[in-house]
């Protein structure tokens, strides 16, 4: 029998969306997959912000979603972390991308996750669960971050094991990275957690700050959020975002923008 060859459709750039080409793909498990493209010369972006990507629906028009860019700002590729959403309208399609296949990038990035739109400080804690660690990834990759924070923190909490991404890379510190990796040898952490599997740890993030877990270890000052030296990032479930914003709120931080600075931050555009 011969094999079947699926015609793909061609992609036409537009004014506000460019052609790219997948160039590398990796799925994490069943419920997780990243892939990397090309990166147009004129694309230009701050680590934590995000962009609309996407491929063409069944109209025949761009069916777009806003993702955060994984990969730091100097990267030469863009980098993306999806779930798999199996009767999702573009995660259905996208998970099933190649190396060679053609995708949609937006021309315009955006997004409140940057330093910009934070006081200075002394600590910089991204609080994360599930693909929410993307724009941390991004980040914690910037050596500008290093500059302004003299500790660097990632918190990832997943429901398995599996769900971890990049968990090798942020364990290592970022070893090899030709740009931050001296500094985040000494300035970063990965609090890693896993709510329904063996791990060593299993507590959910409120759990860990509730009772100091999370100040553990190399992470250095205060065994609890202080509005005068920690900035806060936090990007996930919509659970946590309102938990914890509520919760910073109540202990005297002030959230902050591109246009007003404060003591920590969401990406409105995700919630709302």
């Amino acid at each position: 029998m011969n094999d079947v060859t699926i015609e793909k459709p061609v992609l036409e750039p537009t004014g506000a969306l460019s052609v790219e080409t997948v160039l590398s793909v990796h799925h994490w498990n069943e419920r997780l997959f990243s892939f990397r493209i090309s990166r147009p010369a004129s694309f230009r972006f701050r680590s934590g912000e995000f962009v609309m990507i996407g491929l063409q629906g069944e109209n025949g028009k761009p069916l777009l979603r806003a993702y955060s860019v994984a990969s730091p700002s100097w990267d030469e590729e863009l980098e993306f972390l999806s779930i798999k959403v199996q009767d999702g309208p573009l995660t259905s399609k996208l998970q099933l991308i190649q190396p060679g296949d053609q995708i949609y990038l937006g021309r315009k990035p955006t997004g409140t996750l940057v330093t910009d739109a934070l006081l200075p400080g002394k600590r910089l804690f991204m609080l994360s669960t599930g693909t929410g660690l993307a724009p941390f990834l991004s980040l914690a990759r910037d050596p500008d971050v290093y500059e302004f924070y003299e500790q660097v923190v990632i918190v990832h909490s997943v429901r398995q094991v599996s769900d971890l991404a990049f968990r090798e890379m942020l364990e290592s510190r970022f070893a090899g990275d030709p740009l931050v990796q001296d500094q985040a040898l000494l300035q970063f952490d990965y609090v890693p957690t896993v709510t329904r599997e063996p791990f060593h740890t299993t507590k959910r993030i409120d759990k860990l700050v509730e009772d100091g877990t999370l100040f553990g270890g190399r992470i250095q000052g205060a065994k609890h959020f202080d509005p005068e030296t920690d900035r806060i990032m936090m990007c996930g479930s919509m659970e946590m975002i309102k938990q914890f914003a509520a919760y910073f709120e109540s202990i005297g931080f002030t959230e902050g923008s591109n246009a007003a600075p404060g003591q920590f931050v969401i990406e409105r555009a995700f919630v709302g």
